[in-house]
């Protein structure tokens, strides 16, 4: 069989813009280099099923948008009004009900512009105070893998502080099942519509013809040749527990002093964990140089304060760093725009999460994939057409 397109990983990004590919009527090879697909979207097997990271969709994103049009997030929830109730914060060291009132009056300002050209602990403490500009920096650690988001864009920061607290009722989804169920839909349905899939395939040089390549930025400045993709990123101290149930175990605690959030992933989904036990997922931010044991330490400090007697109450448990796989953060002075381009010349795209797109996360890898597969399916009936 020809091949029109090559793309080059197989996690969430690859696998989208397999599917944007073939539904355009391109013929499409992916290769992953790993014997499993999803890459930073799989999760453990079990009987402890953790994602790798605090993952979750936002149903206000076209992201989920498209992959529910395709069935692809299915069956996913939303949090209940019981589940709410067990939202705590952690603010001056201690676990509350609510969050400080000035961080309230903080996100009521929503129709507030913030520059792009200034950081965000500048502008923020000058038009909202120093009360509200370090809570809300400690609300979007989960969101930047930053311990400092303060250091950041403003508008960069401020935009993710408004998708965070929008009214309504949350906008979070949880896929049932971890996001490898979600990962599985998706390699399924890409083989519905004649995707090649290989796995433990490692591509060491460029493929000729057109080609994608989904992959993190240090892999692809590898695979290029190109030292200028490259963008900053977060890191941060991934622990995951599987917990006997305790009835006082909170849903999530977003650590507004540290930056940390803590949340029980199988209270919205029993089946993450196995009758009577709960899973846990804590990420907290790694300052500056700061060791890995110290940051782990900080992220378990967080469940000290969170879960009764959690040290005594453990049946799995996995630490892990995520270091330079965080998503893209923006530098005051530059936006989305100003990170590394989906179209790179010569027949190559890129799509990742440090990519040219919007949104948040793992939105920026679904946006840049269907604009990498948008563009080179219309260069490559431009250059069938020319023939």
């Amino acid at each position: 069989m020809s091949i029109d397109i090559t793309i080059v990983g197989g996690g969430l990004g690859g696998l989208t813009a397999a599917i944007a590919c073939a539904e355009q009527g391109l013929s499409v090879r992916l290769h992953e280099a790993h014997r499993t697909l999803g890459g930073r979207a799989r999760s453990t097997p079990g009987p402890f099923v953790a994602n790798d990271g605090t993952h979750v969709w936002y149903r206000d994103g076209e992201p989920f948008r498209w992959l529910a049009e395709r069935r692809l997030v299915q069956p996913c929830s939303a949090p209940s009004v019981g589940e709410l109730l067990r939202f705590r914060f952690r603010h001056g060291g201690r676990v509350r009900a609510r969050p400080p009132a000035a961080l309230l009056r903080m996100i009521a300002a929503r129709r507030v512009a913030a520059p792009v050209d200034e950081p965000f602990g500048d502008w923020a403490q000058r038009r909202f105070g120093p009360v509200a500009a370090k809570a809300a920096a400690g609300l979007v650690g989960v969101i930047t893998y930053t311990a400092d988001p303060g250091r950041l864009s403003a508008a960069f920061v401020w935009e993710r502080v408004l998708r965070a607290t929008a009214p309504g009722w949350p906008a979070v989804r949880y896929v049932h099942g971890g996001w490898s169920a979600m990962v599985g839909r998706m390699a399924e349905h890409a083989r519905r519509l004649g995707v090649h899939v290989a796995t433990g395939e490692r591509v060491d040089a460029l493929p000729a013809g057109p080609v994608i390549v989904a992959t993190g930025l240090d892999a692809a400045r590898t695979l290029l040749g190109d030292d200028a993709l490259r963008w900053p990123s977060g890191r941060a101290a991934l622990v995951d527990l599987g917990l006997r149930a305790h009835r006082r175990d909170p849903f999530v605690v977003s650590d507004l002093d540290e930056g940390g959030f803590l949340e029980r992933y199988s209270l919205p989904d029993p089946g993450l964990a196995p009758p009577g036990h709960a899973l846990v997922q804590i990420e907290i931010p790694a300052r500056e140089a700061e060791p890995i044991p110290d940051a782990t330490a900080r992220a378990e400090a967080l469940a000290d304060l969170a879960l009764p007697q959690w040290r005594s109450r453990v049946a799995w448990r996995r630490t892990a760093f995520a270091h330079q796989r965080t998503g893209a953060v923006d530098p005051p002075g530059t936006t989305w725009r100003d990170r590394p381009a989906v179209e790179r010349g010569g027949g190559v795209w890129l799509a990742g999460d440090s990519v040219a797109a919007p949104g948040m996360l793992a939105e920026v890898t679904v946006n840049s994939a269907r604009a990498a597969a948008s563009a080179a399916a219309t260069a490559i009936r431009g250059a069938v057409a020319a023939r």
